[in-house]
C-alpha cells in the first residue's frame, strides 16, 4: 500500500457512513480482518462474524447497520464506521490506499506499429506489441507486451490490455475497459455445415463490441459474430476462463463467473449473474436481473428475475432445495419402495390363489 495516512473522519466524508467511538483515529493501511493491526482499517459485511470484532487488532472498522449496538463504548483508539453497504465502502477505501500505477506514456520502439495506425495523446505501448492497419487507440491507454491489436480494430480511451491480449481484425473495445492477460476477442465463431468428410466451416463474418467501463478476466474468450455483432454491454464483469460464443449479447452491469459457457446466440439481460461453471444453451433469452447458480445447465429460456439452481438441469431454486434436503434419504426410500413392491406382488398372488381356488369350488 501506498504511505498515505487517513483520519477515519475525512473517509467517512467521502465514502459516508455515521462514526461511532474514535473519529480521530489515523488510518494507515487497509488489511482483512484477521490480519489487521493498529493503523489498519478493515470491514465486517456479515453479522454472523461478529466474534472477530473482539480479536480483530484494527483501529477502524466498517460495518454495517445494527452491529455495534448505540449504547455501546468502543475502546479507546479505535473507531468505526457504520455504513449501509460496508463491503462497497470498503473497496471505496481500498481504492484511495492503493499505490496508484505509473505509465512511462511512449510507444515502445520494440513495437509494431502500421504507418496508418492512429494513437491517441500519452498512450503507453510497450515492447512486443502489434499494431495492424487502420487502428485507433485511444488517450492514456496502455497496451502491455504481446498485445496483438489486428487491421481496424478500435480501443477507447483510458483501457488496459494486459499482456497477451489479442483483439480481431474489426473488433471495437469501448472506454475505461480493462482486458486482462490471455483475452481474446474476435476468434471465429464455433460454426460448420455438413457431416463426416462433407463438414465445411462456416465463415464467421461479424465482429465484437465491448462497450465502456467493462472488465474481463484472463483467458476469457469472446468469439465474433457469423452476422453482426457479438456485444458485450456497459459495465458487465466477466471472470477468468469464460466462454462467450458468436452473436451472444451480454446486458450491462452483467456479472459472470469462472468457468462459464454461453452458447451461440443467446441474449444475456441486464443485471444477471451466472455463477462458476453454469452453462446456458443456445438461442436462448435471460431475463434482466436473473441468477443461474453454480454448474448448472440450462436447456431453456429464464424468465426475469428468476433464481435457479441444481446441477445437470437447472429449476427454481426453491424446488432444487427440496430435492437436495431428499437426497439423503434415497437409499432408505429405495428399501422402503422395493419392500412395497414386494408386499403389493405379495397381495397380488394371493389373491390370484385366492380366485382360482373359489373357481375350482
Amino acid at each position: 500500500m501506498s504511505p498515505v495516512n487517513r483520519r477515519l473522519s475525512e473517509l467517512a466524508e467521502e465514502i459516508g457512513g455515521r462514526i461511532i467511538g474514535d473519529g480521530q483515529v489515523v488510518i494507515r493501511n487497509v488489511a482483512s480482518i484477521d490480519d489487521a493491526g493498529p493503523g489498519d482499517i478493515t470491514f465486517l459485511a456479515n453479522p454472523r462474524y461478529q466474534t472477530h470484532l473482539k480479536r480483530c487488532r484494527a483501529s477502524a472498522i466498517i460495518v454495517g447497520p445494527g452491529i455495534i449496538a448505540d449504547d455501546s463504548v468502543p475502546p479507546k483508539e479505535k473507531g468505526f464506521l457504520e455504513i449501509a453497504d460496508p463491503y462497497l465502502g470498503f473497496a471505496r477505501v481500498l481504492q484511495m490506499f492503493a499505490p496508484p500505477v505509473h505509465y512511462d506514456k511512449k510507444i515502445s520502439a520494440g513495437a509494431s506499429v502500421d504507418p496508418t495506425a492512429a494513437l491517441g495523446a500519452d498512450v503507453t505501448v510497450f515492447p512486443g506489441v502489434f499494431i495492424g492497419a487502420g487502428v485507433q487507440v485511444g488517450k492514456a491507454t496502455v497496451l502491455y507486451p504481446g498485445v496483438f491489436l489486428g487491421d481496424g480494430v478500435r480501443v477507447g480511451n483510458d483501457c488496459v490490455l494486459h499482456p497477451n491480449v489479442v483483439v480481431r481484425q474489426g473488433c471495437s473495445i469501448g472506454n475505461r475497459v480493462i482486458l486482462h492477460a490471455g483475452v481474446v476477442v474476435g476468434s471465429d465463431g464455433f460454426g460448420y455445415a455438413g457431416h463426416g468428410d462433407e463438414r465445411i466451416k462456416i465463415p464467421q463474418v461479424g465482429v465484437v463490441e465491448i462497450q465502456d467501463d467493462v472488465e474481463i478476466g484472463a483467458n476469457t474468450t469472446v468469439d465474433r459474430a457469423t452476422f453482426g455483432k457479438t456485444v458485450i454491454e456497459r459495465r458487465a464483469k466477466i471472470d477468468n476462463l469464460v466462454q462467450i460464443a458468436h452473436n451472444v449479447t451480454v446486458g450491462e452491469n452483467s456479472i459472470i463467473a469462472a468457468q462459464v459457457g454461453i452458447a451461440g446466440s443467446t441474449r444475456i439481460g441486464k443485471d444477471v449473474t451466472l455463477l462458476g461453471q453454469a452453462g446456458i444453451l443456445n438461442h436462448l433469452r435471460i431475463g434482466d436481473g436473473a441468477t443461474i447458480g453454480p454448474q448448472s445447465g440450462v436447456p431453456h429460456s429464464v424468465p426475469p428475475g428468476v433464481v435457479l439452481s441444481g446441477g445437470i438441469a437447472a429449476a427454481p431454486h426453491h424446488e432444487w432445495l427440496k430435492v437436495i434436503a431428499l437426497l439423503p434419504q434415497l437409499p432408505k426410500l429405495w428399501r422402503l419402495v422395493r419392500a412395497l413392491e414386494k408386499k403389493v406382488s405379495d397381495l397380488v398372488k394371493g389373491g390370484d390363489q385366492n380366485h382360482a381356488s373359489h373357481v375350482r369350488r
